[in-house]
């Protein structure tokens, strides 16, 4: 069983800053990795994502501020979030897709249990 373990999350004033890091416990392959959060809709939406040619998508609202890196070698991910604003207080989640899955996976949030795993969520809460 494919596991993902999220840390990092915690409660920060505006303007502060929270890293938050993801590992996949599956080291037998790449994966593809991207941070995602539901942002007050019903399914939840990209953040910061590493594709699987290695290109990086932003959500608009965080461009600027957040930055994703990863170490594919070893299937982890961060997300470093500066000048943190009380909209995004949220739960953050990680996930993973196979690195064969094809690019762009990351729009296919609903179906994503289908052909990759959800870490559980780490909490990220920004007072004013």
């Amino acid at each position: 069983q494919v596991q993902l373990v999220e840390s990092g999350g915690g409660s920060v004033q505006a303007g502060g800053s929270l890293r938050l890091s993801c590992e996949v416990s599956d080291t037998s392959m790449r994966y593809c990795m991207g941070w995602f959060r539901r942002a007050g809709g019903e399914e939840r939406e990209a953040v910061a994502v590493i594709d699987c040619d290695l290109s990086t998508t932003y959500a608009e609202a965080v461009k600027g501020r957040f930055t994703v890196s990863g170490d594919s070698a070893k299937n982890t991910l961060h997300l470093q979030m500066d000048d943190l604003k009380p909209e995004d207080t949220d739960m953050y989640y990680c996930a993973a897709v196979p690195a064969a899955v094809p690019n762009g996976w990351w729009r296919h949030t609903r179906q994503l249990p289908r052909f990759g795993y959800w870490g559980q969520g780490t909490q990220v809460t920004v007072s004013s």
